[in-house]
């Protein structure tokens, strides 16, 4: 099958990537490298270094590579930045997303996954969240994601486009030693708890020590990144069966501060904390009800334990303290 990846270079679509060739697939990444690293995109992979907003170039590289599929993860991801900018999601992650799906529509591509988010789920009260559970987005970031699920329930009804809709809680962990996470900047929990146990930073900072959890910090559901790309894999399979939504997570929630003290096992090292004050837009809990994937696809989490999660984390960070580094090796293809 031709799938063609946005955001191909990135931390989560850069592993389905390496998903899909190993399946056999033939994959064209195309990303603009904002957040991206043109050392992870797979060498048999084809790579277009390019933005959504150039709608021009967006439908020059569907026209040219006349994919069968498509999996959408290029977006602005942060819920933080997204309270202080919101327009940067409510305006470029929607109109990127419509030029996307635009040149989709108008080239007959009938196969859709979107890397949708848990953040859909803001205010809700019952755990663990189920897929059909009431939507009210915590963030701007979250709302331009819902805009695009709402967009993609007109496309399969006007053109046909089986979509999955796959709303990922936290992903998390390492691919292998060469293959990790990687944000600049950093903002995520365990990138930043593990620089501190490299000596790249004095302490960790727990925002917000006075929620209603049992030790008074988030809980977080981690879903491993390999197990995201497998239920990708899963999805992109069965969409000529209809479209559908998926909650991923592995329906268990861990505290931030049970992840800084399993941290403190893995590594070995007192990662010492300081509380600071809570963030706009983070919920007290987010816990994934994944049960309708485990039982529509069989998709079963391969690394369910926080602590697998974090030694995959810890290999990567170890033997990569400075992140990607070295120059890519994929075949660049200039599209005009």
């Amino acid at each position: 099958m031709r799938v063609l990846v946005t955001g191909g270079a990135g931390y989560i679509g850069s592993t389905a990537v390496h998903e899909l060739v190993a399946a056999g697939d033939e994959v064209l990444v195309f990303d603009n490298l904002y957040q991206g690293h043109r050392d992870v995109v797979h060498p048999d992979a084809t790579f277009v270094n390019g933005d959504l907003a150039d709608k021009a170039l967006v439908k020059a590289t569907i026209d040219m590579f006349r994919p069968e599929a498509i999996m959408h993860f290029a977006s602005h991801t942060l819920v933080g930045e997204s309270m202080e900018k919101p327009f940067l999601y409510l305006g470029e992650n929607v109109q990127n997303g419509i030029n996307l799906l635009q040149s989709a529509a108008e080239a007959g591509v009938k196969q859709f996954i979107f890397s949708s988010t848990a953040n859909l789920f803001g205010s809700i009260q019952e755990m663990p969240i189920k897929a059909d559970a009431p939507i009210h987005p915590g963030s701007p970031y979250g709302e331009s994601k819902y805009i695009i699920e709402r967009m993609l329930h007109w496309m399969d009804e006007i053109y046909g486009m089986r979509y999955a809709a796959l709303r990922y809680f936290n992903a998390c962990g390492a691919v292998s030693p060469d293959h990790g996470e990687d944000h600049n900047p950093e903002t995520h929990l365990i990138p930043l708890v593990l620089q501190v146990a490299l000596g790249q930073r004095d302490h960790f900072t727990i925002y917000g020590d006075d929620y209603e959890t049992p030790d008074g910090t988030c809980v977080r559901d981690f879903v491993h990144i390999l197990d995201l790309a497998q239920a990708h894999i899963l999805a992109l399979r069965d969409l000529d069966n209809g479209s559908r939504t998926y909650n991923l997570g592995n329906s268990h929630g861990f505290s931030v501060r049970e992840v800084v003290e399993a941290a403190r096992e893995v590594t070995g090292h007192p990662i010492p904390t300081i509380a600071g004050p809570r963030r706009p837009g983070d919920p007290a809990v987010l816990v994934a009800d994944s049960q309708k994937i485990r039982d529509e696809l069989g998709w079963k989490p391969a690394y369910p334990e926080l602590k697998q999660i974090l030694e995959s984390a810890w290999a990567w960070h170890q033997k990569n303290p400075a992140g990607y580094t070295v120059a890519g090796n994929s075949a660049s293809l200039l599209v005009k």
